[in-house]
């Protein structure tokens, strides 16, 4: 049987930490409320949170250690547990660590009075259906499909805190560590120029060439929308934005929205009408969605008009249900990870295409979306008209902007 544990007051400490990020979405909201044409995370916050071994944050605990950075304006994205901390006194055999005069090191430790934030960390015991042998997770995902149903996975949330290096001495007492962390955590943004036009190759060539689960069609017209129905995504073309942040910004929301259909996450409700809460969820859903798939490229994400009117939708519902941002979270983070996915096997096989041809500007013919040598995966079947598109098939819509 799992337990819980629980603090002095009562509550979980997964309910104390919902309450934190509930805090930061609700500050984040109300921020936006009064200026919503202000970027999700600002561009000096798009460096993607790590802990000290470079390993990323995902989904939640990406949002929650982004907007906590940027509140409190941390100068790196890392984040590390108090025992991380501790351990950087001691070597492999817990002896303190010396200088070349074998003096001990300056200690490292959390600066007093420094409150953690918490992170989830999902983790499964693998049970033997017959033997009741249990064995790691990574050993069961190494197994075939019928070897699985031998098998049952408990997943269990646990909830860790953790300290921004900032909140340590690690500056003062490691320096060398502090200007490595500082040289890994350089802001990498994507090979976006080109010439005077905002351009990203990657997507680019996702679009022209079919390569997202679903097509997606720039015409010049002024609405960008995903229809569940017809399973396509319409955009204006890239030259009605305001710049080409705007066009991908606009064009990742879209792309959220896509993976929720019935063939994919399942997240769509069938019937959802325009204005009604599972629909204000599904545009929160793909503007964070969108927001961290900006992020990752290093790419500044304004709020989609059409979104800020569910702005109080977002808050009362933050206010009342703090569970409600799990969910929603949870969502978020499985729809970005086929977003991401997709468009890094598309720069892989582009980059391993141009050293071969010796040529940057030349791009494959076609793309193999399952890395499994087989590039007929990624044709879609013929688009009907854009004319011919009724209203009632266009529930996620926005103005492009």
């Amino acid at each position: 049987m799992a337990y819980r544990k629980f603090n002095s007051d009562g509550s979980s400490a997964e309910e104390k930490a919902l309450d934190r990020f509930a805090d930061l979405m609700i500050e984040k909201i109300k921020s936006l409320q009064k200026d919503w044409e202000k970027p999700w995370f600002s561009e000096n916050m798009l460096k993607w949170p790590k802990n000290l071994s470079g390993r990323k944050y995902n989904g939640m605990n990406a949002i929650g250690l982004m907007l906590l950075s940027e509140q409190k304006k941390y100068e790196l994205p890392v984040f590390c547990t108090f025992q991380r901390v501790v351990g950087l006194n001691y070597d492999a055999d817990k002896k303190p660590l010396v200088d070349k005069e074998g003096n001990n090191l300056p200690t490292v430790t959390v600066n007093k009075g420094e409150k953690s934030f918490p992170v989830f960390i999902t983790t499964f015991t693998c049970v033997n259906k017959d033997s009741r042998a249990k064995i790691p997770y990574d050993d069961y995902k190494k197994l075939s499909n019928e070897e699985k149903q031998d098998y049952n996975v408990y997943p269990k949330l646990n909830v860790y805190n953790v300290f921004n290096v900032d909140q340590t001495n690690i500056k003062e007492s490691r320096p060398e560590l502090y200007a490595k962390l500082q040289e890994q955590n350089q802001l990498q943004k994507a090979k976006l120029e080109n010439g005077d036009v905002f351009s990203f190759p990657a997507v680019d060539e996702m679009i022209a060439k079919n390569a997202w689960v679903c097509p997606i069609q720039p015409i010049k017209q002024d609405e960008a929308y995903y229809s569940p129905s017809r399973d396509v995504i319409v955009v204006p073309e890239k030259n009605q934005f305001i710049d080409g942040e705007s066009y991908y910004g606009t064009t990742f929301h879209e792309m959220i929205h896509s993976t929720g259909h019935a063939d994919r996450l399942n997240r769509l409700e069938p019937g959802s009408g325009f204005g009604s809460d599972s629909y204000a969820r599904e545009e929160l859903v793909a503007e964070l969605g969108a927001a961290l798939t900006c992020s990752s490229y290093g790419i500044v994400k304004n709020m989609k008009g059409d979104s800020a009117a569910y702005l109080k939708s977002w808050l009362d519902h933050l206010q009342k249900e703090p569970d409600f941002i799990k969910s929603t979270l949870q969502d978020v983070k499985k729809a970005t990870a086929m977003v991401t996915g997709r468009i890094d096997r598309v720069q892989e096989q582009i980059d391993t295409y141009q050293s071969v041809v010796g040529n940057e500007r030349e791009f494959p013919d076609m793309y193999d979306m399952d890395m499994d040598g087989n590039t007929v995966e990624v044709a879609h079947s013929e688009l009907q008209p854009f004319e011919q598109v009724e209203e009632e098939n266009m529930p996620f819509k926005g103005r492009g902007r």
